[in-house]
């Protein structure tokens, strides 16, 4: 049974960081891709960044590129996502979500095979 645990969320002022992590279990995703979607109350699941197993090839929404940082440890199977100067509208509820392959636009939730509980991520003004 594959597993998605998310960490690290929490609330921060506008300007500071935070740094989520997300261990995954049963199975491992070399091969694949993960990423982080969030979504904030009323809105649609938005994609934030992904990294692939393969290169480590990282792709990142424009609203976060330059501030955000998607890194992998396949050793221990875990992804982290580093926050920088965070945003009032970064506030969200942050997943973890991985895909078997790394095929793909990957930015589609649609696309992706397993999901973490999320996160919740409050920044204030």
């Amino acid at each position: 049974q594959v597993q998605l645990v998310e960490s690290g969320g929490g609330l921060v002022q506008a300007g500071g960081s935070l740094r989520l992590s997300c261990a995954a279990s049963g199975r491992t995703f070399i091969g694949g891709a993960m990423g982080w979607f969030r979504q904030a109350p009323g809105k649609e699941r938005e994609f934030v960044a992904v990294i692939t197993g393969n290169a480590g090839g990282t792709y990142y929404d424009d609203s976060v590129k330059g501030r955000f940082t998607i890194s992998r440890d396949n050793a221990k199977n875990t992804q982290y996502l580093q926050m920088s100067s965070l945003k009032p509208e970064d506030t969200a509820n942050y997943y973890c979500t991985a895909k078997r392959s790394y095929t793909g636009r990957l930015r589609s939730w649609y696309e992706y095979d397993y999901w973490g509980q999320g996160t919740q991520v409050t920044v204030s003004s």
